[in-house]
């Protein structure tokens, strides 16, 4: 089985809403730390948001707080990323990784080097 499978990425415009889905297996779903990541090209790998499967604590970056919602659904063992009011800044690929629940918390939860699963990537492109 494959630990992690995102989807729904896409192409929209400037303010558009995208939500990006994480499908996990047990082992890397529960009472875990499902983290996304952005990259674009040309720039480094980025953490945008981070929930804890345990209790559904979330975390986010500064850059996108008010703009994304991360949530989880246990019983399809699914982390959603819901991006809204995107900005051609927000064009990258996104990824879903896992890593142990007890490294979910605030000022470490983006903590890359701690993340074990990764999934393949799903791509958003936002255009003006």
């Amino acid at each position: 089985q494959v630990p992690l499978v995102e989807s729904g990425g896409g192409s929209v415009q400037t303010g558009g809403s995208l939500t990006l889905s994480c499908l996990a297996s047990e082992v890397a779903y529960s009472r875990n730390c499902l983290g996304w990541f952005r990259q674009a090209p040309g720039k480094e790998r980025e953490g945008v948001a981070a929930i804890y499967t345990g209790n559904g604590d979330a975390y986010y970056a500064d850059s996108v707080k008010g703009r994304f919602i991360i949530s989880r659904d246990n019983a399809k063992r699914t982390v959603h990323l819901q991006i809204s009011q995107l900005k051609p800044d927000d064009t990258a690929m996104y990824y879903c990784a896992t890593k142990r629940g007890d490294k979910c918390y605030t000022h470490a939860w983006s903590d890359e080097a701690a993340f074990y699963f990764w999934g393949q990537g799903t791509r958003v492109t936002v255009s003006s």
